[in-house]
């Protein structure tokens, strides 16, 4: 899986068109839905050409493209649809961050669509494009997913109002759903976030110390994708009123702004998070050094202890001819019980001031 930090890859030429994404094995398809309140239709097996006859102004359409490795395919769809080669590049090139780029008749917005890796604590990235034009939504994916399947199904079925709103509304749906990764994104963090605060708490092992700063880690890239996106949400909600946009309904522009607050709960919850982290993080440190003053305490004791009875061995040491107690028969077991009886004591008295 992709290292969860933005590539920063090969410099490129702004219109050089390379796919530099990780998923180079995956084959190119193109899938379209042509619907409206009446009807639907699904096709799979196509040509770019046979979009001409396929493709009906009058009805939403909404091509979506798994697998970006067919370069000849990506520049068929480019001079179909009229699409610059600056905005092919931005598909192709998956190092590049959220943007969105709007014209009078078009609208592309690229993003990243975050999900946690299964065992690891990594989090796996892909890119996902939008160009929306003359009726047509186009989505660019780097492989077959299931981010869609629930709206593939809403359309098919005919369920909410999908069918009712054109390909701007569309957009926000596939957009939303996309945002919805990010939730479980975080709530898998805050899982693994509450173990480690629980595991903090038994252990001062410093293997916990490496996963609390993984997942800060984590929650920087979360937050580094969030605000890119929170402010394309932004523009796209402050162009109501542009006269030169015209591709979007006024309706649907609380739509976006529902998913411009979003992105700003995402944001708070990212930093509320942090801060459990940062707990964590001065609670195992805090552990740590209530540790260590309790070996330090208990070193500091037993050398206390020995201080009176090293001062004893060495006076008795000295092998001076005049000393009298050399002359005891029992002054060995005399000058032993009271060692030990110095030690009792002392270590009574350290009971009676609760030192250990």
């Amino acid at each position: 899986m992709r290292k969860i930090k933005y590539r920063k890859g090969r410099k490129l030429q702004p219109y050089s068109l390379e796919y530099t994404g990780i998923h180079k094995d995956k084959e190119s398809e193109m899938q379209l839905f042509v619907y409206d309140s009446f009807e639907v239709t699904e096709y799979e097996d196509f040509k770019v050409f046979d979009l001409d006859k396929l493709v009906i102004p009058q009805k939403t359409n909404w091509l979506n493209i798994h697998g970006l490795n067919n370069l000849a395919l990506i520049q068929a769809i480019g001079g179909h649809f009229d699409i610059d080669n600056f905005m092919l590049a931005d598909i192709l090139n998956t190092t590049r961050r959220t943007k969105l780029e709007e014209s009078h008749d078009s609208l592309f917005f690229n993003i990243k669509s975050l999900l946690p890796t299964e065992h690891s604590d990594n989090i796996s990235v892909e890119q996902i494009s939008f160009l929306m034009k003359d009726g047509v939504l186009i989505s660019f994916q780097e492989k077959r997913s299931d981010f869609f399947t629930h709206i593939r199904e809403r359309i098919r079925t005919h369920s909410g109002i999908v069918r009712s709103k054109k390909a701007d509304y569309l957009l926000y749906i596939l957009l939303d759903a996309i945002m919805e990764n990010f939730y479980i994104t975080i709530e898998n963090e805050e899982d693994k976030v509450e173990e480690l605060i629980n595991l903090s708490k038994r252990s001062t092992d410093p293997i916990i110390l490496e996963k609390i700063e993984k997942h800060r880690d984590n929650f920087n890239f979360l937050k580094r994708s969030i605000i890119p996106l929170r402010d394309s949400l932004y523009d796209i909600k402050s162009i109501k009123d542009d006269n030169v946009f015209n591709i979007m309904e006024a309706d649907n522009f609380s739509f976006f702004a529902r998913l411009h607050q979003k992105s700003l709960e995402l944001l708070e919850q990212i930093d509320s998070d942090m801060g459990s982290l940062e707990s964590a993080s001065n609670f195992f440190f805090s552990a740590q050094t209530h540790k260590m003053n309790e070996i330090m305490k208990t070193l500091t004791i037993v050398s206390a202890l020995f201080i009176p009875l090293t001062f004893i061995v060495g006076v008795y040491g000295m092998n001076f001819e005049n000393m009298p107690e050399l002359k005891y028969q029992n002054g060995y077991y005399a000058i032993v019980a009271i060692m030990v009886l110095i030690s009792i004591g002392m270590v009574v008295y350290f009971k009676k001031r609760r030192w250990f």
